[in-house]
């Protein structure tokens, strides 16, 4: 499994959070405290926001521990926005072109996690992609595939919704293939305003994530430290020092929407294609004359 963190909030170097912290992204790219996999040495990227709409992506295999260019870019590097991934893969090869983020337009993706059956079920996926958008369809990874799955469902309009059309597609094909491996999502999403992130499984084990906000965030002595405000949002895989009460675990079966510095929590329970909701059954029933 994979770690990675989004940050959106007043401008910061990137190194800031990849580098300083006590259990910054580099350490967990070689120690992950809340993972099965505890290295995660397949690649790594960074996706970033700032003067264009479209976002600057730097990308490589080289184990995130292990690349001086990382850490004299993110040095140099200020944004408002970015994303920041540590790659442990779950089979598909070890390639820049299968590392996170993925790119499309002005929005980036990553994920944590894997679909259950990809190999047997990955040619019929990828069927579901429009031409428009497996046109952009670079690397191998089931990863990219949910990506542009998400965006032909109207990422860009509605989020939640898109996020939930395409589990539900994907969720119907493993069960058509008689899959038994789960779905596991831990993901985030942004178009440059916002931070969509989503913690979804199918057998409710899902990688976690967490998130903290403030004013302006800094690094003291290894730990995190956001100024009373807000403003700033960092939503991650696992908390980057040890410091109780400053990390809020997302629950289970719930997507975060960050926008502005505010961070709102929504139950995601797509339902199965076919299946209606008891909630849904009783408004039915009420409206029969």
């Amino acid at each position: 499994m994979c770690r990675w963190l989004a940050y959106s909030g007043r401008p910061i170097p990137m190194a800031t959070l990849l580098f300083q912290p006590s259990n910054s992204l580099i350490r967990q790219s070689l120690s992950a405290r809340r993972s099965v996999v505890p290295t995660n040495g397949d690649g790594f990227g960074l996706g970033w926001y700032g003067e264009l709409a479209t976002p600057g992506l730097f990308r490589d295999t080289m184990p995130a521990w292990n690349d001086s260019n990382l850490l004299s870019l993110s040095e140099q590097i200020r944004s408002h926005l970015f994303f920041a991934h540590v790659r442990a893969s779950t089979g598909t090869p070890t390639t820049r072109l299968n590392c996170h983020p993925f790119r499309h337009g002005s929005w980036l993706f990553m994920h944590n996690g894997q679909i259950g059956g990809y190999a047997r079920i990955r040619r019929e996926l990828e069927g579901l992609i429009p031409g428009d958008y497996y046109n952009h369809r670079w690397g191998s990874t089931d990863s990219e595939a949910f990506f542009l799955l998400a965006l032909a469902h109207g990422l860009d309009h509605d989020p939640l919704g898109a996020l939930g059309t395409t589990v539900v597609a994907i969720e119907s094909i493993m069960e058509a293939h008689d899959v038994d491996e789960p779905l596991r999502i831990t993901a985030a999403a942004s178009d440059g305003r916002r931070i969509v992130a989503l913690r979804y499984s199918t057998d409710a084990r899902s990688p976690t994530l967490f998130y903290a906000t403030g004013s302006e965030v800094a690094v003291i002595d290894g730990d995190c430290r956001f100024s009373e405000g807000d403003g700033s949002v960092l939503v991650l895989s696992e908390p980057l020092d040890a410091v109780p009460g400053f990390w809020h675990e997302v629950p289970e079966g719930y997507a975060l929407i960050a926008d502005g510095g505010t961070v709102t929590l929504n139950a995601f329970a797509p339902q199965p294609l076919g299946r209606v909701c008891p909630g849904e059954r009783d408004a039915e029933a009420a409206m029969r004359p």
